[in-house]
């Protein structure tokens, strides 16, 4: 008898102490929930185009480079919900310009890379990326993955943001062979020596807020 009334005595112990366990850990996931939703609580409809841009960045295999810029024909971004992000980036193909040359040479390159050989912009006058997958990380800074489009060919991309006060920057990778973009391509040709161009092309996204 005195066993059974000593585990009597201790039962409403255990339960007290459960419950507080519930509590403690209830409180714990929603100070969790507050604070993911307050680091990604980001919506941003209207942006200053003129004042936004692109940076592309090409190479050789020498190393040499080419750099110019892309404008923004539409832009949207909502990071409120991480489960269903969206957004929507429109570049006009058109605009593409080369800032690395001047004169004859700035002319001839920004007509090529305009043409057949390489992004066929009369064609195919605009790319878009849509935003499809986000996760947050510390300092306003964001992990991304999205659908690059260009000439009519759509592939995955991951890529990063940063939300400031005033703009939004970020960088994007793609490989310019997965969208028949061939010229000097080492995927598409041999023994092109120092001619080759390399795939990979570097954007620099800077979109400033209104």
């Amino acid at each position: 008898n005195i066993c059974v009334q000593n585990n009597r005595a201790t039962t409403p112990k255990r339960s007290q102490h459960h419950k507080q366990t519930i509590k403690m850990t209830t409180k714990s996931i929603l100070s969790l929930v507050l604070i993911t939703a307050s680091t990604l609580g980001f919506s941003q409809s209207k942006f200053d185009l003129e004042k936004s841009a692109i940076k592309w960045t090409g190479k050789k295999i020498t190393n040499n480079s080419h750099t110019g810029s892309l404008k923004f024909k539409s832009a949207y971004l909502s990071l409120e919900d991480v489960q269903n992000p969206s957004g929507i980036f429109e570049v006009n193909m058109s605009s593409l310009s080369n800032e690395d040359q001047t004169g004859e040479w700035k002319q001839k390159l920004e007509g090529h890379l305009k043409s057949e050989d390489f992004f066929s912009v009369e064609k195919y006058p605009d790319a878009t990326l849509v935003l499809k997958e986000i996760k947050s990380k510390k300092d306003n800074s964001y992990s991304l993955r999205g659908e690059l489009t260009i000439k009519d060919i759509t592939h995955s991309v991951d890529f990063n943001l940063v939300v400031y006060k005033d703009k939004i920057e970020g960088e994007l990778t793609f490989d310019r062979s997965e969208y028949n973009v061939k010229y000097a391509s080492g995927s598409f040709f041999e023994n092109l020596g120092d001619n080759l161009i390399l795939d990979e092309v570097t954007l620099k996204i800077k979109l400033q807020k209104l």
